[in-house]
């Protein structure tokens, strides 16, 4: 059975020793997943709420938070960062490239609170110009920490995210993303994210970014994560349609299938501090097309882990990771 499960080599993936204990569960069986499920991230986010930057640096040891963008993400959305994460910016001379990438990271993510998810017709100007005030900060402090670290990939995928939002177009943000490719050709976050520039609603064009999908997928060894670019690609695809059924054809599950079965469930998947991460891309995927043999596989080896994204693309998240889980 762990057979089938897993990917084949009839063994259960190892125990991991940083892994926090499941929470209790809500009733639907499900619960959501805390500092990417493991007990080093939850104390570095624990030290960071308290703005404590050498218990920070401390805690950051394991992390290589240059290439990870999981635990980077972790810091980024934290609200209050901002409040003292400047200090050591200035301050922290010896450490100041890890405190721009973190507070860099941090402004671009509280310049999309003050925007909203808003549609932009919807978007006040005070929210814009709050918005483009802090991207701009997180730019100039994005471009030090890169300049200081050049072998850093996480400050150039950060600054693809903040070209999107300022509007700086295709040539500036391609130019970003060869530079995140040319620090790791096989970068997730760094696909991902240009998924989302290649969309209509930033002005690229239908089928763009599946076919830029299926050539990382190629480029990708077996076993590697970089196969939820295409989950993630079709889920942008179901996102800018107007049909929700749009992916229930025997071609696309078949073609997620095989995505699945090339990373996340290939035996030589390595399980990463928020791995659930991936399972739960390609779980939405899998439901939104209607795929039911894969999908369950998916499901069972998250146990009830839900992750905020890319669940967040439905009104109520929770909602709809319990009742696809149970199908």
């Amino acid at each position: 059975m762990f057979g089938k499960l897993f990917g084949g080599r009839g063994e259960r993936p190892a125990a991991d020793p940083h892994a926090l204990p499941v929470p209790r569960r809500q009733k639907n069986g499900m619960y959501k997943l805390r500092a990417l499920g493991d007990e080093r991230v939850l104390a570095l986010v624990e030290w960071a709420d308290a703005g404590d930057w050498e218990a920070v640096k401390a805690a950051l040891a394991p992390f290589d938070l240059g290439r990870d963008h999981q635990v980077l993400g972790e810091l980024a959305d934290l609200d209050g960062v901002q409040d003292w994460i400047g200090r050591a910016v200035e301050e922290d001379k010896e450490h100041r490239a890890t405190a721009l990438l973190i507070s860099g990271a941090r402004y671009i993510s509280w310049g999309w609170e003050a925007r909203t998810a808003a549609r932009a017709v919807n978007v006040t100007q005070e929210q814009w110009r709050v918005f483009h005030e802090r991207l701009r900060i997180a730019e100039e402090q994005l471009f030090e920490a890169a300049e200081l670290r050049p072998e850093w990939v996480t400050p150039w995928r950060r600054l693809l995210t903040s070209g999107r939002g300022m509007s700086l177009g295709l040539a500036v943000n391609e130019t970003r993303l060869d530079a995140a490719l040319r620090r790791d050709p096989l970068d997730l976050d760094t696909h991902v994210e240009w998924l989302s520039q290649l969309q209509p609603r930033w002005g690229g064009e239908l089928g763009q970014a599946l076919a830029f999908a299926r050539d990382a997928l190629a480029r990708a060894p077996q076993g590697h994560r970089l196969g939820c670019v295409i989950a993630m690609a079709y889920i942008e695809e179901w996102v800018e349609s107007d049909r929700a059924d749009c992916l229930e054809t025997p071609e696309i599950q078949a073609e997620l299938r095989d995505a699945a079965d090339h990373s996340i469930l290939h035996p030589a998947y390595a399980r990463h501090p928020g791995w659930q991460h991936d399972f739960n891309t390609f779980a939405m995927a899998l439901s939104l097309a209607d795929e039911r043999h894969t999908v369950r596989r998916v499901f069972q080896a998250l146990d009830g882990a839900c992750t905020s994204w890319p669940w967040a693309y439905f009104a109520e998240p929770e909602k709809q990771f319990a009742r696809r889980h149970r199908v």
